[in-house]
């Protein structure tokens, strides 16, 4: 298999040291099954070892992969009945958000994600799952049909940013993000928010005020990317691995800061290698959390929800 990332040359060759033994084995050139085995496991501890070891430059490196599953790998994998709804009822439908009811196992829910594609063509249909001011209100729209409903709401985050283009700005972008984060923090369901890849500033926010906000192992969730930061600061892209890693924008720094509530592991050599696996994992974690949510009085629900996004930046003298 083709790898993009630098630190994946060694992941590769031992890959394709396998590979190769597999081959021998299958033509009968003898039996190699207790090497391929040894060899096998070391695949998977070098992967472990690797991955475990990632810094938050190559994290965003490896929530950038273009073999990362986008909305559409999860509502093939782990959704059901998903009707897709279209259009904010204003100016049009953003192909870069996506929504509609979906089954998650038995459990009705309200599905919403930013729509990556995973090759050209689809990419620039879907604006790189960027999203404009029609696709943060359609987003709203449908979390006010699922409140309707009485429907939980899934969101699924993966996204650069929201589209900062001129065509944007002139309908209303700042201003549809920030309604969607003051009516999120109203609705009267459950919101569980997920960071499959990128979760970049405020066109992450623009979905992702949640109840409960988890972030797959290699994801990442920022206010900025990390070359905008070091364009600013530095006047200088080349410090992106410095403004990362100064950033705090990994999983593991977001859950000790207390900006998210769980890590959904990926598999050894990241979701990307796995699509299946991960989804099943995001499953579970969802349904799990909205078990809990659904347990809650509407009045709780609000309650802890406010207090959540009250306490994100206090900090202890």
């Amino acid at each position: 298999m083709e790898r993009e990332l630098d630190f994946e040359k060694p992941i590769a060759e031992m890959e394709k040291a396998v590979e190769k033994l597999k081959n021998i084995s299958t033509e009968n050139k003898g039996d190699f099954s207790a090497q391929l085995l040894e060899l096998e496991k070391k695949l998977i501890e070098q992967k472990k070892e690797i991955y475990e070891n990632l810094t938050p430059w190559q994290t965003v490196q490896v929530a950038r992969h273009p073999k990362r599953p986008v909305i559409w790998d999860y509502i093939n994998n782990i959704f059901t009945n998903f009707v897709q709804l279209h259009g904010d009822r204003c100016y049009g439908d953003d192909h870069a958000l996506i929504g509609g009811f979906a089954l998650l196992g038995q459990q009705k829910v309200m599905l919403i994600g930013q729509n990556k594609g995973k090759n050209v063509e689809e990419n620039i249909d879907r604006n790189f799952g960027m999203a404009k001011p029609e696709g943060y209100r359609k987003a709203l729209r449908l979390m006010r049909l699922a409140e309707t409903f009485n429907v939980p709401i899934v969101t699924l985050v993966d996204t650069a940013g929201a589209y900062p283009g001129l065509d944007a700005e002139e309908r209303g972008q700042a201003e549809a993000i920030a309604r969607n984060l003051t009516e999120m923090a109203k609705i009267q369901v459950p919101i569980i928010s997920v960071i499959t890849g990128e979760g970049g500033s405020g066109g992450a926010l623009g979905i992702g005020v949640g109840d409960v906000v988890m972030m797959l192992s290699h994801s990442v969730y920022s206010v900025i990317s990390p070359e905008g930061c070091a364009s600013i600061l530095w006047r200088d892209a080349s410090f992106s691995s410095r403004a990362a890693e100064a950033l705090k924008i990994t999983a593991k720094s977001l859950l000790e800061f207390g900006i998210i509530d769980e890590i959904i592991p990926e598999p050894p050599g990241g979701a990307h290698t796995d699509p299946l696996k991960t989804s099943i994992e995001v499953k579970d974690a969802i349904l799990r959390q909205i078990k809990k949510l659904t347990s809650l009085s509407t009045s709780k629900l609000l309650s802890k929800r406010f207090e959540k996004y009250s306490a994100m930046g206090k900090f202890n003298k």
